[in-house]
C-alpha cells in the first residue's frame, strides 16, 4: 500500500453497490469514509475491507439527508487528512411505485431529498476538500430508470442528473473531475422493490458491478 492512501467517502456504504464499492477500493488501500444509516451494514464493510489486507475503515452512521451533519462529516475529514481524494456518492431512495395523481406527499418529498438535494449538499462541502487533493474526483450513480409508476423516483433522479452534469461542465477544465456512472442492473434492495419478481440471477452481482466500474472511477 502507497505510504499516503487515498482518501475516499463512499456513500450508501451499508449494502448494494456501495458496500461493494467500499470493498473494492478498501481491498486496493484506500482509506474509506463509510457513511450510511445502518450501522451493522458498515460494520460489515469495515471488517470485510481489513480481512482483505485494508485499513480500518471511518464509519459514518448518518442519513444523508442531514445537512448538518455532512457538513461536520467535512470538517472533519479537514481536520484528520486535509484533503479528499474521491468521493463515490451511491446513496439513493426508492420510493413506493406510484401513477403520478397517486404519488404520496411524503414520498416525493423524500426522493428529492435524498436524490437530488442531497447531493447538492454532498458537491458544497466536499468541492474545497477536492480541490486539495492533487487529483481530487466525485463520481456519481446514476439510473435511467422511468417510465409508469416510477414518477417520484425518476424526477428525483433526472434533477440529480442535471445538478451532476451542470456541475461536470463547470469543472471541465478546473478540478476536481466530476463523473456520472451507470450501473448495470443488479439485485439490490432498491431493485427488488421496483421488480419483485426479477430473477436476481439474471442481474449483475454488486461485487461484479463494482469491478466494472472501477475503471470508471479510477482511470
Amino acid at each position: 500500500m502507497n505510504a499516503d492512501p487515498p482518501v475516499t467517502l463512499v456513500t450508501g456504504a451499508s449494502r448494494g453497490l456501495g458496500y461493494a464499492l467500499g470493498l473494492a477500493l478498501g481491498r486496493r488501500g484506500h482509506r474509506i469514509v463509510a457513511l450510511a444509516r445502518t450501522v451493522g451494514g458498515l460494520e460489515d464493510l469495515d471488517d470485510a475491507i481489513r480481512a482483505a489486507g485494508g485499513r480500518q475503515a471511518t464509519l459514518v452512521p448518518l442519513d444523508i439527508t442531514d445537512a448538518g451533519g455532512l457538513a461536520r462529516l467535512a470538517l472533519s475529514i479537514h481536520e484528520r487528512w486535509g484533503r479528499l481524494d474521491l468521493l463515490v456518492h451511491c446513496a439513493a431512495h426508492a420510493p413506493n411505485l406510484a401513477p403520478a395523481e397517486h404519488i404520496e406527499p411524503e414520498e416525493f418529498e423524500r426522493s428529492l431529498a435524498v436524490n437530488a438535494a442531497a447531493t447538492q449538499v454532498l458537491i458544497a462541502v466536499t468541492f474545497r476538500l477536492l480541490k486539495a487533493a492533487p487529483a481530487g474526483r466525485a463520481v456519481f450513480c446514476d439510473d435511467p430508470a422511468a417510465g409508469k409508476f416510477h414518477g417520484a423516483y425518476a424526477a428525483s433522479k433526472a434533477a440529480m442528473r442535471a445538478l451532476v452534469e451542470a456541475y461536470a461542465a463547470e469543472h471541465e477544465r478546473l478540478p476536481p473531475q466530476v463523473r456520472l456512472i451507470t450501473p448495470p442492473p443488479m439485485p439490490t434492495a432498491l431493485r427488488a422493490r421496483f421488480h419483485p419478481g426479477q430473477n436476481p440471477a439474471e442481474l449483475t452481482s454488486p461485487a461484479d458491478a463494482a469491478e466494472m466500474l472501477l475503471p470508471q472511477i479510477l482511470d
